[in-house]
């Protein structure tokens, strides 16, 4: 698959990867489109130095070879991955470290929607204090692929939820344990959020817009809240007057996933993938986590699904291609 900047795709052959000393190589079953592949394509966010430039930053598939040095894995085991890219291949070379088994439950199609959204909103909720009784997290783009995964994430772990989503989506946010949906369109989240905490503020604010929502989502927090923003969909600058964070003790994040080293440290990928592995994927197993997905499109129609994915008419949850 190759492409040119804001082009149309074009599928291409290519050499089968070789799995390397601790990798092993997937044959991939279905990929899920993100925000990020439209912005590769769009030549404003490339992959980090020594990665596939095929797109794709998830899949799931199965095992076929195995590299040296790999333990605890098999050739036909089914799996789900988290890459730098290489999703949209028909096969892709994975470090073991960012290989996950199938969960209990979900099927080897639906587990493609899984790794990015799962180790993203871990990464971005795991060093949150446990919430006071009652403590209310704020999550924007609820409906979305992160979103979805935010909302059940910080229910399981005894956050009140509110999301912004537009109308269409408030059911949908309602039932993964949104206990308040916001209209963005015709509502102001700070003065729901205001109003459903008699004053206080949301204690947390995962925030998928950036700089257009900067200063509002500033307003929304509480007292020693905290804020982590891990897309920016309404732009990458703003101004924000230190001194009124230091006076409300404020804590302001921003954190991305793509560009982590494979290995190396607490912040490193495998990190991430094992803590995953051992909260989440349990979560997943018993029903009390699910992964969402908005449509299923042929993978040789990505173009289509892309377009779906920017489009006002986007459904709820994950996009995926399927093989």
């Amino acid at each position: 698959m190759r492409f040119e900047v804001d082009g149309p795709m074009e599928w291409a052959d290519a050499p089968d990867p070789v799995a390397g000393d601790g990798e092993v190589v997937v044959e991939v079953a279905a990929a899920a489109v993100n925000r990020a592949d439209l912005m590769q394509r769009a030549g404003k966010y490339p992959p980090p130095a020594g990665e596939s430039e095929v797109l794709g930053l998830e899949c799931s598939g199965t095992v076929v070879a195995l590299g040296a040095g790999v333990d605890g894995w098999s050739v036909g085991d089914e799996v789900c991955a988290l890459l730098a890219g290489g999703g949209y291949a028909e096969r892709v070379a994975v470090p073991v470290t960012q290989l996950l088994p199938v969960p209990e439950g979900v099927s080897l199609v639906e587990a493609a929607a899984l790794p990015e959204a799962v180790c993203t909103v871990w990464s971005a909720i795991r060093d949150l204090p446990e919430p006071e009784a009652g403590e209310l997290a704020l999550v924007h783009g609820g409906s979305g692929g992160m979103g979805t995964m935010a909302i059940q994430l910080l229910r399981a772990r005894g956050w009140r939820v509110a999301a912004t989503a537009s109308a269409r989506h408030r059911e949908l946010c309602t039932s993964l344990g949104a206990e308040i949906v916001i209209d963005y369109r015709s509502e102001d989240f700070v003065e729901v959020v205001r109003d459903a905490t008699e004053g206080r503020g949301a204690g947390f604010v995962l925030d998928v817009i950036g700089a257009s929502y900067l200063e509002r989502n500033l307003e929304s927090l509480a007292l020693d809240g905290a804020m982590t923003v891990i897309a920016v969909q309404g732009g990458t600058q703003a101004e924000v007057d230190l001194r009124r964070l230091m006076q409300r003790r404020v804590t302001l994040r921003a954190m991305t996933l793509r560009a982590r080293p494979r290995t190396g440290g607490r912040g490193s990928k495998a990190a991430v993938v094992q803590q995953v592995r051992d909260i989440a994927w349990p979560l997943i197993a018993a029903g009390d986590v699910r992964p969402v997905i908005g449509a299923t499109v042929p993978m040789l129609e990505a173009d289509r699904a892309h377009a779906l994915m920017g489009s006002p008419e986007a459904p709820g949850g994950k996009l995926l291609l399927v093989r």
